[in-house]
């Protein structure tokens, strides 16, 4: 690989000669890591060109480097970054100094810290991945993938790749939405009611500030999903977090002065309870009783392998006050993030502005693969083969989980990637957690989901989705052993 010679600048306020500021910086290069063995350097001319000095004064300098082994020659291949440079294993910039910025007066708002955890980026290389959410490279048709997104690359998708679609979206992917994901969720929406965004997290974080300001009240379900209550806190010191039971989120517990209504009924986030058809209608009664908006997260019915998934939520509503939230990025892989709102006309106008002024549309070349996808009929092949393997997993594990005598407390009626667990009263399962990483098991403490002043540490996420059905017994075995000694 060759370092490009835009990469290179004289600083006017350098001390020594021409020579002596030109070896500098290849050494500050190469010893910073930001050059790397093997790399070829700007060939002489091009670089005194570049920086607008004799061709000499190049050449004498890289003489010198190669007498001190940071650079090697190649006949007339011209030079590299030598085997012998004393090169880091990483590029780390030196600091620059001390900053003159008050960043705790600068900043307007502080985004760091709340409840959303970190996933380990090296999940995979875990023997037992309990984790939630990640993608089975065994499961993903990857050459179908590829091919789609090679069709969308081709000339005929020119405009769908290269177009800047400002604050609208790919047509075929909206009508494929509209046409065939929609109805199998009961709902109808035209394409004016319907918005691609960045995945479900994004559509959650345009929900959130379109519907909601200061002076308006929020009710989430608890446990719920962390990152929601942290996007509220940005936005309203008024949320109501309402502890769920078997069914979900009780609609009586809403209070009259609810603005909006944050649910997963489908599948609620974390303990999976399915919400039933009569509770359902009640919460839509509730909701009109006090004028509420309901937002409902309906992020994994793909995956009932049980039996069929309710209908949506959005399917019962006939106020056009139900905003629903789908994902592509659980049934296919999360770094795809793509997801989308389906909402009342007006809803979704101001979603779409808010969405132009941030990021404008998510990828044209993404959001035609995708359709490409869907419509080839490679995704419904996918969520058969995939539902069909979790189905056997879920069978290991929970035979695995009464064996070894530990607890479900949720395990959803219809199927899905986890099982929400209890340990003992008394147990800190982050502290279970972390001291089962030595054992190269990877599980979720359920400490994040409650909302502060309700915490409960006892509870635990176990996900199926990325790990062998030959792996579970025995991952299942040190989590219980976990357990018990603490």
């Amino acid at each position: 690989m060759a370092i490009s010679v835009d990469t290179f600048f004289l600083n006017p306020e350098a001390q020594g000669t021409l020579q002596a500021q030109i070896q500098e910086m290849i050494a500050e290069g190469i010893l910073s890591g930001r050059f790397h063995v093997g790399e070829k350097l700007p060939s002489s001319r091009k670089l005194a060109m570049h920086l607008g000095i004799s061709r000499i004064t190049v050449t004498l300098a890289y003489t010198e480097l190669l007498a001190n082994d940071y650079l090697t020659s190649r006949g007339r291949s011209g030079y590299f970054v030598s085997d012998n440079a004393p090169v880091p294993p990483s590029y780390t910039p030196q600091a620059k100094g001390a900053e003159t910025v008050d960043w705790g007066k600068a900043l307007a708002r502080d985004y760091t810290g709340g409840d959303t955890p970190r996933k380990p980026q090296d999940w995979s290389k875990f023997k037992y991945p309990f984790i939630y959410g990640q993608a089975d490279p065994t499961l993903f048709d990857h050459a179908n993938w590829r091919l789609c997104a090679l069709r969308a690359l081709g000339q005929k998708d020119f405009n769908a790749l290269t177009s800047d679609y400002f604050d609208q979206d790919d047509p075929l992917l909206i009508e494929y939405i509209a046409r065939h994901s929609l109805p199998r969720r009961g709902i109808t929406a035209r394409p004016e009611e319907i918005l691609i965004t960045l995945g479900a997290q994004n559509a959650l974080w345009l929900s959130v500030k379109t519907l909601l300001e200061s002076d308006r009240k929020a009710a989430i379900e608890d446990p719920s999903y962390y990152t929601l209550r942290d996007q509220l806190a940005h936005v309203t010191p008024t949320v109501d977090a309402i502890p769920v039971d078997k069914h979900g989120l009780p609609p009586e517990r809403i209070t009259d002065d609810t603005d909006v209504i944050f649910t997963t009924p489908s599948h609620q986030s974390p303990t999976t309870a399915t919400m039933p058809m009569d509770r359902r209608r009640v919460l839509l009664d509730r909701a009109r009783e006090i004028d509420a908006v309901i937002v409902e997260d309906d992020y994994e019915f793909e995956m009932s392998f049980l039996e069929p998934p309710s209908p949506a939520l959005k399917s019962l509503d006939t106020d056009g006050r139900v905003v629903y939230i789908g994902s592509f990025s659980k049934s296919l892989f999360p770094g795809l993030r793509l997801g989308y709102l389906v909402g009342s006309e007006p809803f979704i106008r101001q979603a779409r502005a808010l969405r132009a002024n941030v990021l404008r549309h998510p990828p044209g070349h993404v959001q035609r693969t995708v359709a490409y996808f869907l419509s080839l009929g490679h995704y419904d092949a996918q969520i058969r083969r995939t539902a069909k393997t979790l189905q056997k997993r879920r069978a290991v594990i929970e035979e695995s989980i009464a064996r070894h005598g530990l607890t479900i407390s949720g395990a959803g009626s219809s199927g899905g990637s986890s099982l929400w667990m209890e340990a003992p009263k008394g147990t800190d399962m982050v502290k279970v957690t972390e001291s089962l990483r030595a054992d190269s098991v990877f599980i979720e403490p359920g400490t994040p989901f409650f909302a502060p002043g309700q915490r409960q540490h006892n509870f635990y996420r176990l996900g199926y989705s990325s790990i062998p059905s030959s792996k579970i017994d025995a991952g299942i075995e040190l989590v219980a052993k976990a357990i018990n000694s603490h």
